[in-house]
């Protein structure tokens, strides 16, 4: 059955059940809680925009999520789970109201040693690599919100980011090891999934129970030099792209082609990107700028910006002009820019769409590894006109052969799954049978 938010509960009462936990429900912050960066999409904003929770909780302890749960099970109180927020298809929005459940304040480090560790979902990722690197270790990817995401919130509700030309997406397997959750039943459970199983939990918008617990791979950490290469042609830029991903001998992180006229938007660098110029934004080992530098060679490249890991670490990183933070950089600009997320898989349908795509589209390159190799996905910018006209772009790609995971839409379906999971929803039925848990974003699930 589905969740229907009960328009008589009395959220005070509620919060006085709940004694004992930090609970919110003044208007104007409850609001800030119920968003997230949904107006990326003028599509989601339309329909979003109005959603809101009733109350926040902000629970300590895995003991109080529990009784969390057994409150919204008895209440039939509908259950959103935030990380912190940084999501951009409404991850995290409450569409039938009823209570925010916040993991700020479960941000332990339960253990951590060479190659894994364990954490609270809510461990914010920058804070946690500046302590994995004691150790010589850091998070295997993460997204442009580095700063300020969690890791739970990344587990549930991203993909894919800074070091995913390495290790691709969360869902690879071995990214993530094991999961502890509670669930929304008659009497909530604690259960743990470890290897495929944790398949269950990942992506899935915090519908398929409450993250308690995460046991995550680590990478060996570098000193990561940040590099900005420019390039007369945009497909040379591609191509050297493509070439260094391919680069076993040459260690990176961060691989991201922007074609102009995007450089102009990015106001802190513009010293860095002349006129008409496409450009390289890279993260690569210290110990690789020599190799580095023969390549960029090779491709007619002109380095005009770099800067040490022990220099780049005191300012802003090049990484937050990347991934989804090229988009962010683009709509501060120009409010009519959105955005989609496009597989190409090759440079030869890179350039077919590349050059089809005029003025309305500029073309924003990561690269990533999928199955056994680097390839080109791109977060291309798209001068919005309606929604019909961005169904055709899309229509467009699709039939040329690329994939594209729609960020447009808010149900786990319909974005960059492009069907129901029977093993998701079989399990949501098992662990949330009142459909409590993040209702309306999981497709599959609806009767």
């Amino acid at each position: 059955m589905n969740a229907n938010t009960n328009t008589n509960i009395n959220y005070q009462a509620i919060a006085k059940e709940l004694a004992g936990m930090e609970t919110i429900s003044d208007r104007d912050r409850l609001t800030k809680l119920s968003l997230d960066y949904y107006h990326f999409s003028p599509i989601l904003t339309e329909q979003l925009q109005d959603k809101r929770g009733e109350l926040a909780i902000f629970p300590t302890t895995e003991e109080e999520i529990v009784r969390v749960a057994h409150t919204c099970v008895k209440h039939k109180i509908p259950l959103t789970v935030r990380g912190a927020g940084t999501g951009n298809y409404g991850q995290c929005i409450p569409l039938q109201g009823g209570i925010i459940l916040d993991t700020a304040k479960m941000n332990q480090i339960k253990w951590l040693k060479p190659g894994i560790a364990c954490v609270q979902p809510g461990v914010k990722m920058a804070a946690f690599d500046k302590k994995a690197r004691e150790i010589g270790w850091e998070l295997r990817m993460a997204p442009s919100t580095y700063r300020t995401a969690s890791i739970g919130g990344f587990i549930s509700g991203g993909s894919a980011g800074m070091g995913s030309v390495n290790y691709g997406q969360i869902s690879d397997r071995g990214n993530l090891r094991r999961v502890r959750i509670v669930t929304l039943e008659a009497q909530p459970q604690v259960m743990e999934l470890s290897g495929d199983e944790v398949q269950k939990v990942l992506h899935a918008y915090g519908t398929t129970g409450i993250i308690t617990e995460l046991e995550i791979a680590l990478a060996p950490a570098y000193p990561w030099q940040e590099v900005i290469v420019v390039f007369a042609d945009f497909m040379t830029a591609a191509k050297f792209g493509q070439a260094l991903s391919d680069s076993n001998g040459i260690v990176k992180k961060l691989v991201s082609i922007h074609a102009a006229p995007i450089t102009r938007y990015f106001a802190a660098l513009q010293n860095y990107l002349p006129e008409g110029k496409h450009c390289a934004l890279l993260m690569v080992s210290e110990y690789d700028f020599a190799p580095l530098q023969d390549l960029v060679r090779e491709y007619q490249g002109e380095i005009t910006y770099s800067k040490s890991a022990s220099e780049a670490i005191k300012g802003t990183s090049l990484l937050e002009f990347t991934w989804n933070h090229t988009t962010l950089h683009a709509r501060n600009v120009d409010s009519n820019l959105t955005y989609l997320q496009t597989f190409y898989f090759t440079l030869d349908r890179l350039e077919q769409l590349y050059q089809q795509a005029g003025d309305e589209i500029m073309i924003h390159l990561e690269f990533l590894r999928a199955g056994n190799k680097a390839v080109p996905a791109g977060l291309q910018l798209i001068r919005y006109t309606t929604e019909a006209r961005l169904n055709e772009i899309i229509r467009n790609h699709e039939s040329q052969g690329a994939f594209i995971a729609n960020p447009h839409v808010y149900t786990i379906e319909d974005g960059g799954n492009k069907q129901i999971d029977p093993q998701k929803v079989a399990f949501k039925q098992k662990v949330d049978p009142y459909g409590l848990l993040n209702p309306g974003k999981m497709r599959g699930f609806s009767k």
